[in-house]
């Protein structure tokens, strides 16, 4: 099962921001992005936000990674899709799928409120934040019809659509995958009825889950579940895809690389709001055993997320010592 799992990493569009001396240009991602795909990686993926977390924005940035590249599928983990409108977001995977000759695929969230700038970047975009979730499902929706390039309508409680028609339309024959963002935590926390919400959204709309917080044995439970879903709509299950999304630190100084993974996650979001569901911090063989757990628990493609301010040294690193394991 190993040996089937596709890997990919996530190109530093806000860290090159967190360090103290601001890029002049974007030479330092898309050189990473070449990077990954000479290496034999499958995929290569980036952040968004508008003003929470400030970043290169993420389908620009890809449509720039695509003509750099030949092979290697592009992504984003994940998108705020909620803070966008349909319409525009279909043209633009459509023209991204194109340039890059069908390799764009979307995971998606819900996006959070939980402090004061992330509720300040809802009120920038004009979109209620109390609104999130049922807008991201109307627009995946929306973006999958469109998506298929035929005349399309659409009456929602956010969006209505008459006699569209989208072009250039994803080059991809099935449309531009697209999966949900679900946190699926075995404890009860209280929150048991908004993950089951978010498995039944992807399990509904989605070509899959993509989950940033789940331990292993968190992860084979959600993919049962997100296929329970799926079938429970009368849609295929095996056509369903899984994707996990590590956030790690590779210094064989484990002490340094915690410190350094808390220092740089707290600038990155405000605050370090998963505790110690990131990670594995450390050498080598600590990353590499854990990919191999996420890749026996079922995960389609694991994403790697680097929480340094050392980026091109660690992706260095997990290009020669980590990612040759997965190789297929």
């Amino acid at each position: 099962m190993t040996a089937n799992v596709q890997l990919g990493c996530l190109l530093p569009t806000r860290g090159l921001l967190l360090a103290d001396r601001k890029p002049t240009d974007a030479e330092t991602v898309l050189r990473l992005a070449t990077w990954a795909e000479e290496a034999g990686m499958d995929s290569v993926w980036v952040g968004d936000s508008l003003t929470a977390k400030p970043r290169l924005e993420a389908m620009t940035t890809l449509a720039a990674i695509a003509a750099r590249t030949n092979r290697v599928r592009l992504g984003t983990a994940v998108m705020l899709m909620a803070l966008r409108h349909p319409v525009l977001l279909a043209q633009m995977m459509g023209t991204v799928d194109l340039i890059s000759g069908g390799r764009l695929q979307l995971g998606v969230g819900v996006g959070g409120a939980f402090n004061g700038m992330q509720q300040a970047e809802w009120r920038n975009a004009d979109v209620p934040q109390r609104t999130r979730a049922r807008r991201l499902e109307e627009m995946i929706e929306v973006v999958k019809g469109l998506g298929t390039g035929n005349l399309f309508s659409y009456d929602g409680r956010h969006f209505q659509l008459e006699d569209v028609v989208m072009e250039p339309k994803p080059f991809q024959a099935d449309g531009v995958p697209v999966y949900v963002g679900v946190h699926w935590h075995g404890r009860d926390d209280g929150q048991g009825a908004r993950r089951e919400h978010q498995a039944r959204r992807a399990g509904r709309l989605a070509d899959g889950a993509i989950s940033i917080s789940a331990t292993p044995d968190e992860l084979v439970d959600l993919k049962a579940t997100v296929r329970d879903y799926c079938a429970e709509y009368g849609r295929d299950p095996d056509k369903l895809s899984l994707v996990m999304y590590m956030t790690v630190n590779l210094d064989e100084d484990i002490s340094r690389a915690e410190a350094e993974a808390e220092d740089w996650l707290t600038g990155y979001y405000g605050a370090n709001i998963w505790g110690d569901r990131w990670g594995p911090f450390g050498g080598v063989d600590r990353v590499r055993e854990s990919i191999h757990a996420y890749a026996e628990a079922g995960a389609d493609q694991i994403v790697v997320r680097f929480a340094t301010y050392r980026q091109e040294e660690q992706m260095q690193v997990f290009l020669e010592q980590v990612a040759p394991d997965f190789r297929r």
